[in-house]
């Protein structure tokens, strides 16, 4: 439902585009690692990967599942609640192995936070958290860097500003890309693995981010 969803809302939004590199491949099994940026930016990757026929597992704040209606579609569709700071934190990869196994693919945001910049503009992925890289060794699955760039124009800043960005988006419908790169294999100690992890989401970013003319990625 989600992925159906967004392919059918983000359009309005915005004119999305999407890439992917020769050796990009989105198999069976494989941990989606993509750059957040917005609370929008989510539904830009999840209608990318609908247009590659993948509906992936999602990682994601355990709060959304209090949200009602939304809450019930997330457990329905058997996506997996993050429990920050909480005991309960080891139970997301035990879930989110069990999706692996299954042959499903699963979404996971390496940073764990959005970035502290209040305008519309780009910035590089931030630190990743060790649970990729850890969930990437049990599991031996290969990592597949995803980067999306525009999501901050459709929704950025305070409150009022991201509410504001989200409903002028149809009328402005800025252009927003995603680009898919080649798998890795996060193998080595977790602290090189992790930081192999964001060397290529920030190279999938880089490129995305590139297309849209950006001026930080064409800086770097």
């Amino acid at each position: 439902m989600l992925s159906h969803i967004a392919g059918a809302v983000v359009p309005v939004l915005g004119r999305l585009t999407v890439t992917a590199a020769p050796d990009a491949e989105l198999a069976p099994g494989s941990i989606i690692a993509a750059n957040h940026t917005s609370l929008l930016d989510p539904a830009v990757v999840i209608a990318a990967l609908h247009r590659h026929g993948v509906r992936p597992v999602i990682l994601a704040t355990a709060g959304l599942w209090r949200i009602p209606v939304l809450g019930r579609v997330l457990a329905r569709e058997g996506h997996v609640p993050v429990h920050r700071n909480d005991p309960r934190a080891a139970r997301s990869l035990d879930g989110a192995e069990e999706a692996l196994a299954s042959g499903r693919s699963v979404l996971i945001y390496g940073e764990g936070r959005l970035p502290q910049r209040t305008d519309s503009g780009e910035t590089p992925p931030g630190p990743f958290r060790p649970g990729l890289a850890a969930l990437a060794q049990r599991t031996g699955a290969p990592v597949v860097p995803l980067g999306q760039a525009g999501a901050r124009r459709l929704s950025s800043g305070s409150r009022a500003k991201q509410i504001a960005g989200f409903l002028t988006a149809p009328a402005r419908r800025p252009d927003l890309h995603v680009h898919i790169g080649a798998p890795v294999r996060l193998n080595g100690d977790r602290h090189t693995a992790t930081a192999r992890a964001r060397a290529a989401v920030t190279d999938a970013w880089r490129t995305a981010a590139e297309r849209l003319g950006d001026p930080v990625a064409l800086a770097a």
